[in-house]
């Protein structure tokens, strides 16, 4: 046996009782007279003594031949201790070693197995093994355990059963780049890892399966940003013979579930809003809405007035920062620079205070009154105190760039508390959207989000105005998971494939099974998946969520832990039918 107890267990009942503990050395204290040990596992420390009146030479000498993160067992005495740590839970204990047996030597590590590391991003991931020991992302990983197992108990409550879907698949021209396979038994053939399981939850709702789960690993083949992976976890669910009312209220009930069970916070709104209001009042669809700041538009305002910035502009609009009238010339100069940037590409920002006194102060007093400040004020809703922040130019960009500095704003005034959560469903998004570089509509979802009912006529006359049947959750301005009512008939599907540029081969040959499958009785259906990496980490009160993934990739989507991707040997090339020219 090589412990009768975890090193995160034992307590002042457990004085005199003879135990065994095994684990890692995080730290050695040598006093001459005296040796402390940390013991180390994934439950706790426990300190260990060794001391010249009560321990033999021997033991004493291999005590001092540790080193960190050697695996050690030991056995002895639970003591009292008589130096409390009130920061752990053993903190009044010790163990008096009578036996140490050394199982396994350790090479120094790269960087302290402590909360606060000295190791870099890079270092800790080539040697994760290592960071995994370190209680932030042990806690992390854990953290992620019960948020899964909540998952799958609630939905499995509900009467959602979990069936696993294939991972070696066909390819598919819409939506992300697939990661292929090569098919050794078929030659110059391929299949695709699935960027969702998207068409075999629909043949499930066929096939009767009528409540459908999957905790699901996926891959895209993407330019990766600063908070992507190339392979990620989707919470997938799908529901026959529903309406969009019965997916909505599903999942609220699973967030609300693993809100109270996993943050102890009680959500009782929901609130709902469609994209063109998400766009219109805050610039993006997936809006942070724990804080204020929303757009109010000023054209009608500031046009007319000699201003050439905002003559020409298809829109003039704003928001007004909190309590930021203070702001010196050069706070006002570094957020000008801030929507300069590359990453943001503005022109520019007019700024305008309203003192606490109920004056007015702006960067384009030349062209507006006092009186005009105010109606600006009004428009924006800004109280005594706040800053106005204005910008100008193409309406889609300016709301965007708008966007990038509200989220700013709220990170330098401290407003986006990640201990308080607000759920929004964003519902109504366009069905299809017009790419200037192809010459043709795109599904935004993807080809199989049924129309809005009442939208159904416009896919012969105005496909470009049709709106979904697609609902996004939004959770602390990110967006969580994401679904819609599918199509389930034949008929439509195919109208479908014809606006976003399939010919009948292209869809018979990509498609053909679904279509086929609509023939033989398709129920209504409709469905939704949540990232589960991402909700992880809001949940955790953080929004990275490489912290919450045991084996992450960086930013060019390599692991540096086992150093892949890589090149594979020729004769395996040769069994693929694969020619690489270097």
């Amino acid at each position: 046996m090589y412990r009768t107890h975890t090193n995160g267990a034992l307590r002042l009942s457990d004085i005199n009782q003879e135990v065994t503990l095994s684990g890692w050395v995080q730290k050695i204290r040598d006093k001459g007279f005296m040796i402390w040990i940390d013991l180390r596992d994934r439950y706790g420390i426990t300190q260990l003594v060794l001391d010249v009146d009560r321990s033999d030479a021997a033991l004493l000498e291999k005590a001092r031949s540790l080193g960190r993160e050697f695996v050690i067992q030991i056995k002895g005495v639970v003591i009292e201790r008589e130096s409390k740590n009130k920061n752990i839970p053993t903190g009044e204990i010790e163990i008096l070693v009578q036996d140490l047996r050394i199982l396994n030597t350790a090479k120094t590590p790269p960087f302290t197995i402590e909360d606060n590391t000295d190791g870099g991003d890079e270092l800790r991931m080539q040697y994760r093994y290592l960071d995994i020991r370190r209680n932030p992302v042990r806690e992390n990983l854990i953290f992620r355990h019960k948020v899964s197992m909540e998952v799958r108990k609630y939905l499995s409550d509900h009467g959602f059963i979990d069936v696993e879907t294939p991972y070696l698949i066909k390819s598919t021209p819409e939506g992300a780049r697939d990661f292929v396979v090569p098919s050794r038994m078929n030659e110059g053939q391929f299949y695709a890892l699935p960027q969702s399981p998207q068409t075999f939850k629909q043949l499930l709702m066929v096939g009767g399966m009528d409540k459908y789960f999957q905790l699901v690993k996926c891959f895209r083949d993407e330019d990766l940003r600063a908070d992507r992976q190339p392979e990620f976890t989707q919470i997938d669910c799908e529901m026959a013979f529903v309406e969009q009312e019965d997916i909505l209220d599903t999942f609220e009930g699973l967030t609300r579930h693993l809100l109270q069970e996993i943050n102890g916070v009680t959500v009782d709104k929901f609130p709902r809003m469609t994209y063109e209001e998400a766009m219109k009042t805050y610039g993006n669809d997936k809006p942070d809405i724990r804080f204020g700041m929303k757009f109010g538009e000023l054209n009608d305002l500031t046009q007319g007035k000699g201003l050439g910035v905002f003559d020409s502009a298809e829109l003039v609009v704003g928001i007004a920062a909190p309590a930021c009238s203070g702001y010196s010339r050069k706070q006002t100069d570094r957020l000008i620079n801030f929507v300069k940037r590359p990453q943001v590409g503005a022109n520019g920002l007019v700024w305008a205070k309203y003192n606490e006194d109920g004056s007015f102060k702006s960067s384009v007093d030349k062209f507006y009154t006092p009186e005009d400040l105010a109606l600006w004020g009004k428009r924006l809703g800004a109280q005594k105190g706040d800053l106005m922040l204005i910008m100008a130019g193409d309406a889609d960009k300016t709301r965007t760039q708008l966007s990038v500095l509200r989220m700013h704003m709220a990170e330098e005034l401290n407003l986006r508390n990640p201990k308080e959560f607000a759920p929004l469903w964003v519902v109504d998004f366009p069905l299809l959207e017009w790419d200037e570089e192809t010459n043709r509509y795109h599904a935004m979802h993807h080809p199989f989000t049924s129309p809005k009912p009442e939208d159904m006529p416009l896919l012969e006359t105005d496909p470009g105005k049709v709106r979904a049947n697609a609902y996004d959750m939004v959770l602390n301005g990110n967006e969580i998971g994401g679904g819609s009512i599918r199509i389930y008939d034949k008929d439509t599907q195919s109208k479908m494939f014809d606006l976003l540029g399939f010919t009948k081969e292209e869809a018979q040959a990509q498609f053909g099974f679904l279509m086929n499958a609509f023939e033989y009785g398709a129920p209504p259906h409709g469905g939704l998946a949540f990232g589960l990496d991402r909700l992880v980490a809001i949940l955790g009160g953080q929004e990275t969520i490489r912290d919450f993934i045991a084996f992450p990739k960086n930013n060019s989507g390599r692991d540096l832990m086992i150093d892949a991707p890589s090149v594979i040997d020729t004769e395996q090339l040769k069994e693929l039918h694969l020619k690489i020219d270097l």
